[in-house]
C-alpha cells in the first residue's frame, strides 16, 4: 500500500492506495480515505499532515503482514455486479490436495510425464479428476466444468483430459504400486492382513464388447459389466485393483492381482481374507504357503461341507463359549446350543472346530454360533418372503433364483393339473420345503483357514470384511462410479484409476478425523465450504463453521474460518496444501 493525495485551490486530501490485478490488468484501488490536510491536523493534533499520513500507511502495512488490518468494502444498491465474472469458489477440495500431495501423487504424475510426449499438465488434470470425483462426480466433461469452481484454476482443456486417460491407463500398474510405496512415508501400512473382494460396474449400453460382458450383475440389472477385483489393508485403505471382463468367473480374478503385490508391491507375508465366493480351492492352495509367509482365511459356505463336517457343524452339543476363562489344567466347559445359559444369551458367541484334510489342503474348519446373528437372519427373511408373497399373490411369473438374497429363490411354480394333464395355466406359491432348509443354518457362520490360530483370532480377522464392502459402496453411491458412460477400453480403466485413488484420498481424510464423521456428512461439508471472492479484497467464507469444520483446521494446520481471507493469505493455504511434510 502507498500514499496518494489530490490537490485543489484551497486544499490537498489523503488517501491510501494499492494496485491490484483484475482481469489480466492492473488497476489502482483506493484502501481508505484520511481526510483533508485541514481535517487531519485539528482531528490528531498533528502540525504535518503528510507525516502523519506516511505514517498511517507504514502501519496498515505492517498490519497487513500480521493480518490484523480491517478490510472494508462499500457496496452500491445502484451498482451493478460485473458480468461474466465468477465470484463464489470452493474450497473444500484443499483437504484433499493437502492429502494428495502427502501421498506424492504430484511426483508419481511428473514421473509419467518424462516419459510421454505431451505438453498438458498432467498432475493438474489428474488431481482434478480425483477432488471433483469425490466432491461433484460425473462425466469427465462435467470433471472439466466444476475444476472452474475450485479457488485454483484449471490450466487445461477438455479434450486434454480425454487424452490423459490413454496415458493413466498404460501407467496404472506404475501409479498402483508407486502409490502404495509413498503411502508408507505418511503412514504404517497393516498389510499383515490384506482382504479381497470383487463387485461389478454397469455400462449404458446394449451392445457387450472388450471387457464390457453380459455377466451375473450383482444388481440384476441386464446390461454389460466389467468386474473389479480389490485389495484393502487392514485399515480399510485399498492397496491394489483389478478390472477384468464381467462373464469371467471372479474366482479367476484373485492369483494374478495378488501377483502384482509380490512382485510391484515388495510384498510377501500376508494373510489373504475373502469371502466364499472368492474360495476356490486353487485360490486356496495358492496360498497355502509352505515357508510360512502367505496363509488364507475365507468364509466357509455350511451348505457345501460333506455330510459328515454339515452333521458336525450343526450338531447342538458341545460348544466351548467365547470369552469364558477357566482355571489352568481345567477341561473347558462345553454348552448346548438348545438350552440357554441365562441372561445375555444373544450377545453370547458359541464356536467349535477341527482340522480337515481335503483336496490336498490341512484347514482348520470353525463354526460360530450366536442367536443374534440367528434374529438377524430370520428378519431379513422374512422380509424376502414378506416381497415373495406379494409376487405370488399378483400372479406375477417367476424365474427360478438360486441367488442368495433374491426373494424368488422361495417361489415355487406349479405347471401340471391334479390329474396329471399340462395346465393352461402356471400356479404360483411359496416353497415352505426350502424356506426350512434355509432356516436351519441360522445362527450358524464357518470360516476355513490353513493358520494354526485361536478360533476366535481368526474369526476377528475375518469380521473386518465389512470394510471392504463398505469401500464398494462408497465408490458406487458417494463417488457414482456407476453407470460407465466410457467406451474406450483405455479411457474405461482410467475411469477406475481414479475412482480408486479418490477412494485411498478419502480413507486418509476419514482416517485423519479420528473416523468420528460419516461419509456423507463429511462430502457434504467440504462441497459447502465455499467463499465470496472481493478482487483486491480477499475471500469471504460462507459455510457454517462447526465441529467438524474445526476438526479439519486442526488436523491439516490451516484456517480458513475467518471473516475474510486477504489473497496473499488464501496464496499460502494454497502453497501449503501442496507441502508434504504436514
Amino acid at each position: 500500500m502507498r500514499l496518494g493525495w489530490t490537490k485543489t485551490k484551497y486544499s490537498v486530501s489523503y488517501y491510501v492506495q494499492k494496485t491490484i490485478y483484475v482481469n489480466g490488468k492492473n488497476k489502482s484501488m483506493v484502501v481508505k480515505r484520511l481526510g483533508s490536510e485541514k481535517y487531519i491536523c485539528e482531528t490528531y493534533g498533528v502540525t504535518d499532515a503528510k507525516a502523519w499520513a506516511k505514517e498511517q500507511v507504514s502501519l496498515m502495512n505492517q498490519a497487513e503482514k500480521e493480518e490484523a488490518l480491517p478490510v472494508t468494502m462499500d457496496f452500491f444498491p445502484s451498482r451493478d455486479i460485473s458480468s461474466n465474472q465468477q465470484r463464489c469458489f470452493n474450497g473444500g477440495y484443499l483437504f484433499l490436495q493437502s492429502i494428495y500431495y502427502q501421498l506424492g501423487l504430484h511426483k508419481i504424475s511428473k514421473a509419467i510425464s518424462t516419459r510421454h510426449d505431451f505438453e498438458y499438465n498432467l498432475n493438474s488434470i489428474f488431481s482434478r479428476l480425483i477432488y471433483t470425483r469425490i466432491l461433484y462426480p460425473g462425466s469427465k466433461r462435467s470433471a472439466y466444468e466444476d475444476s472452474h469452481l475450485f479457488l485454483e484454476q484449471p490450466d487445461f482443456e477438455l479434450h486434454q483430459i480425454y487424452r490423459a486417460l490413454s496415458v493413466l491407463a498404460e501407467e496404472s500398474d506404475y501409479i498402483q504400486s508407486r502409490l502404495f510405496k509413498n503411502s508408507l512415508k505418511l503412514s504404517e501400512r497393516k498389510t499383515g492382513i490384506i482382504y479381497y473382494d470383487c463387485t461389478n460396474f454397469y455400462f449404458e449400453i446394449e451392445q457387450a464388447e472388450d471387457d464390457k460382458q453380459y455377466g451375473l450383475s450383482k444388481e440384476n440389472r441386464p446390461l454389460p459389466i466389467v468386474e473389479m477385483g480389490l485389495f484393502m489393508d487392514a485399515e480399510g485403505i485399498p492397496l491394489a485393483f483389478s478390472i477384468y471382463p464381467g462373464n469371467q468367473n471372479e474366482q479367476l480374478s484373485l492369483i494374478p492381482l495378488e501377483k502384482k503385490l509380490l512382485t510391484n508391491f515388495d510384498l510377501s507375508k500376508f494373510v489373504v481374507c475373502t469371502d466364499a465366493g472368492l474360495s476356490s480351492s486353487s485360490n486356496r492352495k495358492f496360498n497355502d504357503d509352505r515357508q510360512g509367509k502367505r496363509a488364507y482365511v475365507t468364509t466357509q459356505s455350511i451348505k457345501k461341507l460333506k455330510k459328515h463336517l454339515k452333521t458336525w457343524a450343526l450338531d447342538t452339543e458341545g460348544w466351548l463359549l467365547a470369552g469364558e476363562v477357566t482355571k489352568p489344567g481345567h477341561p473347558k466347559k462345553r454348552y448346548s446350543l438348545m438350552k440357554p445359559d441365562g441372561k445375555d444369551d444373544n450377545e453370547k458367541i458359541y464356536y467349535r472346530s477341527r482340522w480337515i484334510k481335503e483336496d490336498g489342503l490341512e484347514q482348520q474348519l470353525i463354526i460360530t454360533y450366536s442367536l443374534k446373528y440367528k434374529e438377524y437372519q430370520e428378519t431379513i427373511r422374512n422380509r424376502q418372503l414378506e416381497r415373495a408373497l406379494k409376487a405370488v399373490k399378483k400372479g406375477k411369473s417367476a424365474i427360478e433364483s438360486k441367488r442368495q438374497n433374491d426373494p424368488k429363490r422361495f417361489i415355487k411354480a406349479e405347471h401340471v393339473t391334479t390329474d396329471g394333464e399340462v395346465a393352461d395355466t402356471t400356479a404360483y406359491y411359496i416353497d415352505v420345503d426350502a424356506v426350512n432348509a434355509e432356516a436351519m443354518y441360522d445362527g450358524f457362520y464357518a470360516v476355513c483357514t490353513n493358520l494354526e490360530a485361536d478360533p476366535l483370532s481368526i474369526v476377528k480377522i475375518n469380521k473386518r470384511r465389512w470394510e471392504i464392502e463398505e469401500c464398494f459402496r462408497i465408490m458406487k453411491s458417494d463417488f457414482e462410479a456407476r453407470p460407465v458412460y466410457l467406451h474406450d477400453q483405455e479411457r474405461i480403466k482410467a475411469h477406475f484409476i481414479t475412482c480408486f485413488i479418490a477412494l485411498i484420498v478419502y480413507r486418509y481424510l476419514e482416517k485423519s478425523l479420528e473416523e468420528k464423521y460419516t461419509c456423507r456428512e463429511i462430502l457434504d461439508c467440504l462441497k459447502e465450504m465455499n467463499f465470496l471472492k472481493f478482487e483486491g479484497k480477499g475471500y469471504v467464507p460462507t459455510y457454517e463453521k462447526n465441529e467438524l469444520t474445526n476438526a479439519l483446521h486442526s488436523h491439516f494446520g490451516f484456517e480458513t474460518s475467518k471473516e475474510i481471507l486477504p489473497i496473499n493469505k488464501m496464496r499460502k493455504i494454497w502453497a501449503q496444501t501442496k507441502k508434504q511434510d504436514m
